[in-house]
């Protein structure tokens, strides 16, 4: 199943025509304030450092060798004691900081829900520009045949560094004031298939309070038992899971557990806060009234 999950990703990045025509940009690394190394190791075999881009003004960061969580956190007196780990997308091979990152982080916390930005571990990229092209292009067009991407060392790295931010949220619960019962992920795409991943393999004490995967795969699974209760949102016209089942979403109703799914006409894929001209962007209010609906933003911390 995960293996079938990390080779969708990768697709949806880009075509392999566009991965070479992409203009990128070079820029220094931002400040990540407040920015807490989880210490789950570095990615064996990595040479080139940690670099960021510019792609149409959006900063994205790739190879990520040493993970970190950022938290993000409302007004003491807007608290709900609701938290949410934010995992960026970007076929593992780079994170979408901005797009699925700090803008969402904050607008989370603008609504009292605690937030924390998981920049997890990549699969290691040339260090030069066009050598990054030509490996995410020839990976593009030549996953399906080499299996490249079904190494599960792609996914085990993420799925081991949300397994760590989740346990951290929780250790920190009462410096953080969230409540270490309402602690879940949200996950875009290849964050998406992360969130998921963790989700079937966790165990009752890493488990999430929920799980709310944006565009990720709609692969069927087996629901563990007790399984969370499930968020999901989907473009028909996306282009990489738009036609291909809503096997996820069937999965966790077969299994009896709570699930909500939003499938908007438009949005394509990578829409983040929601793609202009569609009402993809609406889901951010969607998930807040289902966190609210179900009960994750009753009470105090």
């Amino acid at each position: 199943m995960i293996r079938r999950l990390v080779l969708a990703a990768a697709f949806a990045i880009a075509s392999p025509a566009a991965a070479q025509s992409w203009k990128i940009e070079p820029i220094p690394a931002p400040a990540e304030n407040g920015a807490i190394p989880l210490d789950t190791g570095a990615v064996d075999g990595a040479t080139a450092p940690e670099s960021w881009f510019a792609q149409n003004g959006v900063r994205t960061v790739r190879n990520v060798q040493h993970a970190t969580l950022t938290p993000v956190l409302p007004d003491p007196a807007k608290a709900t004691g609701a938290a949410v780990i934010v995992a960026p997308g970007g076929g593992f091979l780079m994170l979408s900081m901005d797009n699925e990152g700090w803008s969402v982080a904050r607008w989370l916390a603008d609504r009292g829900i605690a937030a924390f930005v998981l920049k997890y571990r990549l699969t290691p990229t040339p260090a030069d520009i066009p050598g990054f092209q030509r490996q995410l292009a020839a990976l593009l067009a030549g996953a399906g045949k080499t299996g490249a991407l079904l190494n599960p060392e792609i996914t085990e790295r993420p799925i081991a560094d949300a397994r760590a931010a989740l346990a951290l949220v929780r250790a920190r619960s009462t410096l953080w004031h969230v409540d270490p019962r309402r602690v879940g992920l949200l996950g875009f795409s290849a964050g998406a298939i992360t969130a998921v991943g963790l989700t079937l393999q966790a165990t009752p004490e890493s488990q999430p309070a929920f799980v709310a995967p944006i565009y990720g795969a709609m692969d069927s699974v087996v629901v563990p038992p007790g399984a969370p209760p499930m968020f999901a949102v989907l473009a028909s016209n996306d282009p990489l899971f738009g036609n291909r089942g809503f096997g996820l979403i069937e999965a966790w109703q077969k299994a009896r557990r709570p699930v909500e799914f939003h499938l908007y006409q438009k949005g394509g894929h990578g829409f983040g806060m929601g793609a202009p001209g569609t009402t993809s962007g609406a889901w951010k209010d969607a998930f807040v009234h289902w966190l609210d609906m179900d009960g994750f933003l009753k009470g105090k911390p």
